[in-house]
């Protein structure tokens, strides 16, 4: 009797591989993607760790949550919004307009929900990255990191918190299932998010209790409704709206001087923001609570002309020692006073300095990017770190701004990563990095210049700066020189790597062109 044949044993499905692989997908995955395609490269996905684009603008919906950026200037130069409803637009319209780019710009084909990336790896060998993700595995030639510094909330480790009985949520992660009226509230931080949520819940809360451990500067906000004929003239001729857009780009501009070389031109600025907190504030011990005793910039600058009035109010309390341990329902601040309260809310910022993503992306020798920056967070132009080829970010180190519009840098940042792309093409090349040199030299000119700025000089400490106290956040200059230097890249300023093992395959096929 002849031996039954063995069946084949059934083989595992080959990994996709892809040109590129983007993480995120907020505005800085987004204008990658079509940055991408308008330079012919299609074969790219997007990897998104939630259910549907936005980034920032998805996760945070807390009540107000709105931009301190006008409209016209917070958004794509190459996909323009004629129908902005306010100078100041809020998150729906926001997170709308990314919708509409998405579709707009044929980004649907590209993207991947659900696909957290939980490990990057490059693989020598075969000169790519190997992509370990919630929704499968990939291995790409580049990738792009517009994960976001803002995209991971930060809640402080306060002693007892895990025993609070009542609901507790970070500003970010708004339950919008709790009803808040009646409730005593606590809200933990006084930061940009804080003083959009203070005023829109105080109204409806019974007691609010605001922890502050410094104060802000507060400007007042020029915000209105845009008129009809307003986005009926920008919609038919569009050079009105870039007009407009000019116009805001040049203002801030005007303002970087002071910023980065000469923080005493913020005087002016200051007697504004003094008239405004005695505008808002009628009692003068609560005004001296809150009045920084730094320079106007030093910290970020809010613009809000509903703050004060929220925190002048009969229901609310502010302590200025901030909280310090959690007892049951009662919150002790650091002065010792106790105040019983039903939630917590925490608008207490982002790991910013330590990006989470640092410890999930390994590079050429093994180590993880977190230990690259153990030190404090460093690249090239913002965009390259040695030892980690291939590896793009957009809103990397250094890149983030005090007074104008990240898009502007977004955009610049794509230019950079497309040009190097295109560049490895041009010159047969796989991969690229930055030389020691060049990105050493980079930074000790970037922190010099940083030394100068009002961030550096102003008598404060804010989220800016790591536990050493670098700045590894901001850029010291105006977004026209961040343009500049990262109009191309300069191979002098790279180590080119050639591929050596056969070229991978399949290709995934299921990303459309």
């Amino acid at each position: 009797m002849a031996p039954t044949p063995k069946r084949p044993e059934p083989t595992a499905p080959a990994t996709p591989h892809v040109r590129v692989a983007v993480i995120g997908s907020g505005f800085g995955g987004l204008g990658a993607g079509v940055r991408l395609r308008r330079a012919g490269i299609t074969d790219f996905v997007i990897l998104e760790r939630a259910d549907s684009v936005g980034g920032t603008w998805r996760d945070n919906s807390y009540p107000g949550c709105a931009c301190d950026v006008p409209s016209h200037l917070y958004s794509f130069s190459f996909a323009p919004n004629p129908a902005w409803p306010r100078s100041f637009s809020g998150q729906p319209d926001i997170r709308a307009y990314l919708e509409k780019v998405t579709d707009v710009f044929g980004l649907r084909p590209h993207l991947r929900f659900n696909a957290e990336v939980t490990e990057a790896r490059w693989d020598a060998e075969r000169t790519h990255w190997r992509i370990t993700t919630g929704a499968g595995r990939w291995t790409a030639d580049a990738i792009v990191s517009a994960a976001g510094p803002l995209a991971d909330p930060q809640i402080p480790d306060l002693p007892g918190l895990d025993g609070f009985p009542g609901k507790v949520f970070h500003s970010s992660r708004w339950d919008h299932d709790y009803d808040l009226d009646g409730k005593r509230v606590a809200m933990v931080g006084t930061g940009a998010s804080a003083a959009q949520i203070i005023p829109n819940i105080q109204p409806r809360v019974g007691r609010l209790t605001v922890f502050q451990r410094t104060p802000a500067w507060v400007l007042p906000r020029r915000d209105r409704e845009i008129s009809g004929a307003e986005k009926w003239l920008h919609d038919r001729l569009p050079f009105t709206a870039q007009l407009r857009r000019g116009a805001l780009f040049a203002l801030r501009e005007l303002q970087v001087d002071a910023f980065v070389r000469r923080p005493g031109a913020l005087r002016l600025v200051q007697k504004i923001a003094e008239r405004h907190i005695a505008a808002g504030v009628p009692d003068p011990a609560l005004r001296a609570r809150l009045t920084p005793d730094y320079r106007i910039g030093c910290k970020r600058i809010l613009l809000s002309n509903t703050y004060y009035p929220a925190l002048a109010a009969a229901n609310t309390e502010v302590v200025a020692t901030g909280l310090s341990e959690v007892r049951g329902s009662t919150l002790v601040a650091a002065d010792g006073s106790e105040h019983e309260v039903d939630a917590i809310v925490f608008g207490t910022g982002f790991h910013v300095t330590d990006m989470p993503i640092g410890a999930r992306v390994f590079g050429a020798d093994g180590r993880s990017l977190a230990e690259e920056w153990k030190e404090g967070m460093e690249a090239l132009r913002g965009s390259t770190v040695r030892g980690f080829p291939n590896l793009f970010f957009v809103i990397g180190p250094n890149t983030g701004l005090g007074n104008s519009s990240m898009i502007l840098m977004i955009e610049s940042q794509l230019n950079y990563v497309v040009d190097a792309l295109t560049t490895l093409d041009n010159v047969g090349a796989t991969a690229m990095q930055p030389t020691a040199r060049a990105q050493r030299q980079w930074n000790l000119a970037l922190q010099h210049r940083m030394s100068r700025t009002v961030w550096s000089t102003g008598g404060c400490t804010s989220w800016y700066q790591d536990a050493g106290g670098k700045n590894t956040v901001l850029w010291p200059g105006s977004t026209t020189g961040f343009r500049r230097a990262t109009r191309r890249v300069d191979l002098a300023e790279y180590e080119l790597i050639k591929r050596t093992a056969p070229e991978p395959a399949p290709r995934a096929q299921e990303v459309l062109a």
